[in-house]
């Protein structure tokens, strides 16, 4: 008995940290949005101008070495390859098309895998800092 009641406060803890890290990352987003000139419409369309036929599979708004961008992953029909297209969030420009396979995309989402599982880590310790002040 005491063992489930221990498994179900790991669960609704567990839950709650992931909740308030999804708030966390949203208020970020929110934060980015702010800062971009150009909307996210007239993003894709300029991505797709670059890759013709193609379809936006993942579109995101990031910072990346120091530049506010929007980041869209485009396929194509006949290949299995994914095409990055970068654009400037401020100015509309271009600034950067990159084709990745398989085996860069599963890379990719490892890394990023890895860099959440960071962000995760320290918040949980921001997290414990502020409940040892209480």
């Amino acid at each position: 008995m005491k063992s489930k009641q221990i498994i179900c406060s790991t669960l609704i803890i567990t839950a709650l940290l992931g909740t308030g890290l999804n708030r966390a990352l949203a208020a970020d987003d929110a934060k980015l949005l702010a800062k971009a000139k150009i909307t996210k419409e007239q993003a894709e369309k300029t991505a797709l101008e670059k890759v013709p036929g193609g379809t936006i599979k993942e579109g995101e708004l990031e910072e990346e070495k120091g530049k506010l961008i929007w980041s869209f992953d485009i396929s194509k029909e006949g290949t299995k390859n994914i095409t990055e297209v970068n654009v400037d969030a401020m100015t509309g420009a271009v600034i950067a098309v990159d084709v990745e396979t398989p085996k860069d995309e599963a890379k990719e989402a490892k890394e990023e895998a890895k860099e959440k599982k960071g962000k995760k880590a320290e918040k949980d310790d921001d997290d414990d800092k502020k409940e040892e002040k209480k």
